[in-house]
């Protein structure tokens, strides 16, 4: 079996242990789960500008899109909306109208594509496409702080919280396969930091998301969390 989808399988696998234990935030994980899912189909963006990994039936090498990819995005996306609640109890309350109407909110939209935006304005530059997505994913954070300040700590703490899961996660990843950082990641293109073999700039990435992605359901279903 692959390195990349065993590494995809981990993050699945928390993704449904957190999901039969936290039964109050089923429906967000699986609807957060179901949006981002389509975001591995973002791979050819990656390879083999930033990493050229194992896949199934050698599809990143050979079409650069992957099985893998779609399943790891699946399980990400749930896991970073829910990961606060899980460890935080919290309830969900829709915001009155009257907050929902404030000036602040005029921007919702804008806010929750921004990263979308940022990112087409930064694909034509020579950065790495892990660094477009990074700073990407982080400018969407703040503006979307900027439209709901009110969770401010859901989205910072978000960011820590999925940064400490997925070091723990690539942590294992790595113990298992100690190549694999040296074989399939384009380091000559990377910063070529290392943090006990897991390359910066996925540690970035597991920041930016985690903040970009604690609080997008509540963005998207005008929720507050009490």
């Amino acid at each position: 079996m692959n390195p990349w989808l065993i590494f995809s399988l981990v993050f699945l696998i928390i993704w449904f242990f957190i999901y039969i234990l936290i039964s109050k935030s089923r429906k967000e994980m699986l609807l957060t789960s179901i949006f981002t899912a389509p975001f591995g189909l973002t791979e050819p963006i990656f390879v083999p500008e930033y990493w050229s990994p194992p896949s199934l039936f050698n599809l990143a090498l050979t079409t650069g899109f992957d099985i893998e990819s779609i399943i790891f995005s699946f399980s990400i996306g749930g896991i970073g909306s829910v990961l606060y609640e899980a460890l935080f109890s919290i309830k969900h309350e829709k915001l009155s109208r009257k907050k929902m109407h404030n000036k602040r909110h005029n921007l919702h939209l804008l806010a929750l594509f921004s990263p979308f935006i940022v990112f087409l304005i930064l694909m034509p530059t020579k950065l790495n496409s892990i660094y477009s997505v990074s700073i990407s994913l982080f400018i969407g954070a703040i503006a979307a702080l900027l439209c709901r300040p009110d969770l401010k700590k859901k989205t910072f703490l978000g960011g820590i919280l999925f940064l400490l899961l997925y070091f723990v996660a690539f942590l294992l990843f790595t113990t298992i396969y100690p190549n694999a950082v040296e074989q399939y990641w384009n380091l000559n293109a990377l910063s070529g930091i290392l943090i006990l073999n897991i390359p910066l700039e996925e540690l970035l990435f597991a920041f930016t998301f985690g903040m970009m992605w604690s609080s997008v359901y509540e963005h998207i279903t005008y929720n507050k969390v009490k």
